[in-house]
């Protein structure tokens, strides 16, 4: 053979060779983690369990009587601890791994205590355990959330059961409906951070509950104010700082997408909270602390499933509407269908949620300043959002019915009148919030 034909053969087999390892080197390189996304995850994980330890106990202890502040607090720790365990043990893996022939409706039982999974496990570009971490704080905060229907009445006991119950049996599998690979996403429905996931399930629970606990002593004409609106401020300035990890964390990557996300999260509460305030202002012809922190939490709530596909105009929109409709369903939940839930989690929550999840298919497009992820049209995505929403909306509602009847005929779900009326920091804890 010549010099010349074995040098191009020597030429030929190293480009088929280098070829050959492209897609291997591709693969490769879609399975290296990322620092800088780590990096933001691992933040956005101890900004959105900030929300919940201290924000979300401090903003609903200071909206409950001066004799049940511990208890809230109480309630929002305890959740925060079943669920970490729940998590762990198996509620991951329902909602995160593959469920096989049930991949559509359930995870599997492959990641059951993380087994098999290391440090150097891969989720995306990310690794596994920080996956698994960030994703039990949304897991956290969504009973946590319910708390606020069922405040001053509930026995701990039902609390705790009812939480350790419903995170496996509700946010478990919808949670892999949405963002598991489940049927939910299968049809195409975006939820960027949790409108259904958390609010829509927490929301409807909300009512379930609160339906079922019937109403505190003197509702609603001879209800205690707050007792202390500067923990309110606190709590829900908290929570809007931890905001920015719930939905720009959502991103799971530390890019434009994640910085999109935290503007219009910022717009629409800063928008909702003035809305709000305009409307107490005009109506009882003074702004309140309260009113304006629960409008920001309202615009915050609502722009959670938006907040990856909206641009900042559709922010401002979707933060007048949660600023207008959340005012007016606090008083329609309260006073027209006489459901105490009694810190408006079905309100704030569970509309928000539901309005901003639909709102996703309208204000996502490219027509109205949004990023046009959608593959649809903008009605064919609203009928897909819609399905969501009455899809999650049934499943927790029924679910949440069973479960609280099953406490009620065991434990029993609701505190006596003289415990009640004592306030459940000396009752139920033997402490209290204040030397009064």
């Amino acid at each position: 053979m010549s010099t010349r034909r074995m040098l191009a053969a020597l030429i030929m087999g190293i480009m088929t060779a280098t070829l050959m390892a492209v897609p291997d080197a591709l693969a490769q390189g879609a399975q290296k983690m990322d620092g800088a996304n780590t990096a933001w995850i691992l933040t956005s994980t101890a900004l959105v369990l900030f929300m919940t330890l201290p924000g979300l106990a401090l903003f609903y202890g200071g909206l409950v009587r001066a004799q049940n502040v511990l208890s809230v607090l109480m309630h929002c720790f305890t959740i925060a601890c079943i669920v970490s365990v729940l998590w762990l043990v198996g509620v991951y893996s329902l909602a995160f791994s593959d469920g096989g022939a049930l991949q559509s409706w359930i995870g599997g039982t492959g990641k059951v205590f993380l087994l098999g999974v290391t440090p150097d496990t891969l989720s995306g570009s990310l690794p596994e355990v920080v996956f698994f971490m960030f994703q039990m704080t949304f897991a956290i905060i969504t009973p946590a959330l319910i708390v606020g229907a069922y405040v001053e009445r509930i026995k701990f006991s039902a609390m705790a059961l009812f939480s350790a119950i419903w995170v496996v049996l509700v946010y478990g599998p919808v949670a892999h409906w949405v963002w598991g690979g489940g049927w939910l996403a299968e049809l195409g429905v975006q939820d960027f951070a949790g409108g259904l996931v958390v609010h829509a399930t927490c929301g409807t629970a909300a009512l379930i509950i609160a339906k079922e606990l019937g109403v505190r002593r003197g509702f609603p004409t001879e209800m205690r104010p707050p007792h202390s609106p500067g923990l309110v401020m606190s709590g829900a300035a908290m929570l809007w700082v931890g905001w920015f990890g719930f939905n720009g964390g959502s991103a799971l990557a530390a890019d434009g997408a994640a910085g999109m996300a935290i503007t219009v999260t910022h717009i629409s509460a800063a928008t909702a909270a003035l809305v709000w305030m305009a409307i107490e202002w005009t109506k009882h012809g003074k702004p309140t602390l309260v009113g304006i922190t629960t409008g920001a939490i309202a615009g915050l709530a609502t722009i959670t499933p938006a907040s990856g596909f909206v641009g900042p105009i559709g922010a401002l929109v979707i933060g007048v509407v949660a600023g207008l409709l959340c005012y007016v369903s606090v008083g329609l939940v309260k006073m027209k269908f006489g459901v105490d839930d009694a810190l408006d989690v079905l309100a704030v929550h569970g509309v928000g949620g539901v309005t901003g999840t639909l709102l996703t298919a309208i204000l996502g497009a490219t027509a109205f300043g949004g990023l046009g992820l959608s593959k649809l049209t903008i009605a064919s995505q609203f009928w897909v959002q819609s399905i969501g929403v009455l899809a999650v909306v049934a499943w927790t509602a029924i679910v949440t019915w069973i479960i609280v009847k099953i406490i009620k005929a065991t434990t029993g779900l609701r505190v006596d009148e003289e415990e009640e009326a004592e306030g459940l920091d000396i009752r139920a804890h033997g402490e209290r919030g204040y030397m009064l």
